[in-house]
C-alpha cells in the first residue's frame, strides 16, 4: 500500500474501532433495560455483543498502530431514542450493525487486489461475522414460521 492508501485504511479502521466502541455502549445500556419474562436470555446475548465489539474495537486499533498510525479516543455515535421494547432494541442493533458492516467493506474495497493481504483477510473475516450477526437480528425480528427477512 503507498502512504495514501495506507492513511485511507487508517481512517476507515479508526472509524471502526469508534464504531464498535459505540456498539458497545450501546449493548451494555439495552442490557440493562431489557425487562421481562425473556430478560435472562436476551441480557446475556446483548452482554456478548458487547464483549464481541470490544474485541472488534481491540483488533482494529491494533491494525491501525501496525499501520504506523494513532488509534482514536472518540466513540461512535450514540443513539438513546428511549425506546427500550425488544423490537425497538432489535431494530437500532440492526441499524448500527449495518453501519459497521458498511465500513468492513470500505476498509475491503481499499485493500483487496494484493495491496495488503492482512487487511483483506480481516476485512472478509469481520465481514463474515457482520452478516451472520445481521441474519441473526434479522430472524429474530421476524414473526415465528416468517421465513422472509425482515425489511424495515
Amino acid at each position: 500500500m503507498n502512504k495514501q492508501e495506507t492513511e485511507a485504511a487508517i481512517a476507515v479502521l479508526n472509524r471502526i474501532m469508534e464504531a464498535e466502541l459505540a456498539g458497545v455502549v450501546r449493548y451494555t445500556h439495552y442490557s440493562l433495560m431489557v425487562y421481562g419474562y425473556n430478560r435472562i436470555p436476551i441480557v446475556s446475548w446483548l452482554k456478548g455483543n458487547a464483549e464481541e465489539g470490544l474485541v472488534h474495537a481491540h483488533r482494529a486499533g491494533e491494525l491501525v498502530t501496525l499501520l504506523g498510525g494513532h488509534p482514536s479516543l472518540r466513540i461512535g455515535e450514540l443513539l438513546e431514542t428511549e425506546k427500550h421494547d425488544i423490537g425497538d432494541i432489535l431494530r437500532e442493533s440492526l441499524q448500527h450493525e449495518t453501519e459497521v458492516l458498511r465500513a468492513y467493506y470500505e476498509l475491503l474495497s481499499l485493500s483487496e487486489n494484493g495491496k495488503s493481504v492482512t487487511l483483506e483477510e480481516y476485512s472478509r473475516e469481520l465481514i463474515v461475522q457482520e452478516e451472520l450477526h445481521l441474519d441473526e437480528v434479522n430472524k429474530m425480528l421476524r414473526n415465528p414460521g416468517d421465513i422472509h427477512p425482515f425489511t424495515s
